[in-house]
């Protein structure tokens, strides 16, 4: 797979080291001659532009390209590489870096964004997934498939403490995708019986991750409404 990264700063060096270890080809541009540093990732490609102009990027051969990663520390650059990106060179796949959270909204296919990382969000997400019993966290969001990754901790007081997994009637379209216990990842079967303290990992729909949350936990939310932090896909 071919990468290219706007931005070469410490976030975009960082995922280009992290693609190369996986044997991919990646490509980092960045504006500032400054920034240009090749000895910091070798085995990258480098190039000095303007990722907002559509002549840099098609000097970088954006064309070529599986992904487009907007990883600068400005959410304007970012929007407009991710809009050129899609729109002028058909990439497939498109992630923009949100650095500030109330541009959240923007970063959406009108504007050629498949995925949006808000850091803040995230690490709130994995906040309240580390201390909340019997709570729906949202921890991602799968844009292209209307669907979330969500975490709970099955709590002692949940009807299904020691019932089999195939004996829960999940919400439609909704899946348990694994069970984590003791330091353990367990892949679920019907017959596997889940226990207080799990935490469960499932995909579910916007619409239904109330009902999840009042199926496994009532006696915390009677009436749902759950709280959920959210990173996005």
């Amino acid at each position: 797979m071919r990468v290219a990264i706007a931005g070469a700063g410490a976030v975009g060096r960082s995922i280009a080291r992290e693609l190369i270890g996986n044997g991919h080809e990646v490509l980092l541009i960045d504006k500032y001659a400054s920034a240009i540093r090749p000895e910091r990732v070798p085995d990258a490609e480098w190039l000095l532009a303007d990722c907002c102009e559509l002549s840099s990027l098609e000097e970088a051969r954006l064309d070529r390209c599986d992904v487009v990663i907007a990883a600068t520390g400005d959410d304007k650059a970012n929007l407009v590489t991710s809009l050129l990106a899609k729109t002028e060179f058909g990439v497939p796949r498109t992630v923009g870096r949100v650095n500030h959270p109330n541009n959240e909204w923007l970063f959406s296919e009108a504007w050629g964004v498949d995925v949006n990382v808000s850091t803040p969000r995230i690490m709130s997400a994995l906040v309240e997934e580390a201390v909340t019993v019997g709570d729906l966290v949202r921890l991602f969001t799968f844009r292209q498939g209307n669907a979330n990754l969500v975490e709970m901790t099955l709590p002692p007081e949940s009807p299904y403490v020691g019932k089999q997994v195939g004996l829960i009637p999940l919400p439609d379209n909704c899946a348990l995708v694994t069970i984590l216990r003791d330091g353990q990842v367990y892949v679920p079967d019907a017959e596997q019986p889940v226990e207080a303290g799990d935490e469960l990992l499932f995909v579910v729909p916007d619409v239904g991750e109330d009902e999840l949350e009042r199926l496994l936990a009532p006696a915390n939310h009677p009436a749902g409404g759950a709280q959920r932090p959210a990173g996005q896909a």
